[in-house]
């Protein structure tokens, strides 16, 4: 495998030691199962959990027995980080507070987590030659120039004014009391602060902004593989409201836009980033899927009827229900209105571009979570009652 394996300019791809921080998180999951799947690489694996990716641990008869190994730590306290760094080639930072329902109830944690958690992280990869890829967000762009536009303008149909370009967008973002927006300015900090050790300290590289990316493992159910309180991402918002037959609650009217990119195609991306250094260093990539952009009501009215079709399950009477951003996630929410990237520079420099549908990936996705869900309820059905 290793031998007939090359890059995009034609150079073979040699073996290369990954530290990966958050591998046992929905993206890292989908990422070690690319690597050891598909690579001859090794893979540190660092992360306070490990279920989503204990089918690559166990049994030894993995073929890939031994280039995965699990470190269970948290990189806010642990002084085994830099030394597992110090081992890997190549870190990969995944490790991050990313649900909105805690942005602006959980303002410290988010902003400890995002930025200071992660600049030791930035500091050992800098101090020891390190190269560095750094999972960022979306969210960075905050809102839209367009948003200030007047409702009737024509300006708002312009591109220019909604599409978001790595090297050209600025980052707007709200009011201060608004706190939803501190998960979006301790991410745009800590890419400052990697951007300007690239400037000044040589460090390479790279810096992911996804753009919702979608699949199986992605987030929580409440109470069925994750805590019963708690409140996910719209996806998994909606895959719950819809595995418990109940109506889907669309914030402020569901009247944001949003795009969505299947977790597999994603992670094709990150593999070129990974296995491309020259062309991936000092650069920032959105990862995402222009095509496949929906209001969050769009989203929700295709999830009712995808779910209809995975589960055989007729939709509810009444599929959907009006709630305000207060009731939902609580005083300080904010949001923006349209999150399309612009896919110039991924194409350019990797020449990719994804590939699935919106329809198909919320079918992988839901077909899973129905799954899932339906093996959670039938252990807790034959689980023995206590006398």
């Amino acid at each position: 495998m290793a031998s007939s394996r090359v890059d995009l300019d034609g150079n073979p791809i040699k073996p290369i030691t990954i530290c990966m921080i958050g591998a046992g998180g929905f993206i890292g999951s989908h990422l070690c199962e690319k690597l050891m799947t598909e690579t001859p690489h090794t893979v540190l694996a660092l992360d306070v959990y490990n279920d989503k990716i204990k089918h690559l641990l166990e049994p030894d008869t993995n073929p890939w027995h031994g280039r995965i190994n699990f470190h269970r730590l948290n990189i806010k306290h642990d002084s085994r980080l830099e030394g597992l760094i110090k081992m890997a080639d190549l870190t990969i930072n995944l490790a991050a507070i990313c649900t909105p329902a805690d942005y602006n109830t959980r303002p410290l944690d988010t902003i400890y987590s995002n930025f200071i958690d992660a600049l030791p992280v930035v500091k050992y990869c800098s101090e020891n030659n390190k190269r560095l890829i750094h999972f960022s967000t979306c969210e960075v762009y905050g809102k839209t120039i367009g948003c200030f536009l007047p409702k009737d303008s024509p300006l708002r149909k312009d591109p220019k004014y909604y599409v978001l370009k790595e090297d050209e967008s600025p980052c707007i973002f709200g009011s201060i009391e608004k706190q939803r927006w501190s998960y979006a300015c301790a991410k745009q900090l800590i890419e400052r602060l990697i951007y300007a050790e690239g400037a000044e300290n040589g460090l390479e590289f790279t810096i992911v902004r996804p753009f919702n990316w979608i699949g199986p493992r992605m987030d929580f159910i409440p109470g069925v593989d994750g805590p019963s309180e708690g409140v996910p991402r719209v996806l998994a918002c909606f895959s719950n409201n819809l595995l418990r037959r109940e109506p889907l609650k669309l914030v402020d009217g569901g009247e944001s836009q949003r795009t969505f990119i299947y977790i597999k195609d994603a992670i094709e991306a990150v593999l070129l980033m990974i296995e491309n250094p020259a062309r991936a260093n000092g650069h920032i990539f959105n990862v995402g899927n222009p095509n496949n952009e929906v209001t969050v009501r769009q989203l929700g009215e295709m999830m009712t009827q995808v779910y209809s079709k995975v589960s055989g399950e007729p939709p509810l009477e009444k599929a959907t229900i009006d709630v305000s951003s207060k009731e939902f996630y609580g005083e300080g929410y904010d949001d923006s209105d349209k999150r399309i990237p612009d896919m110039t520079i991924i194409n350019r420099q990797l020449g990719w571009n994804p590939k699935t549908s919106l329809w198909d990936l919320l079918e992988s996705t839901l077909t899973y979570q129905h799954r899932t869900y339906a093996e959670a309820i039938k252990k807790v059905i034959a689980k023995p009652v206590a006398s």
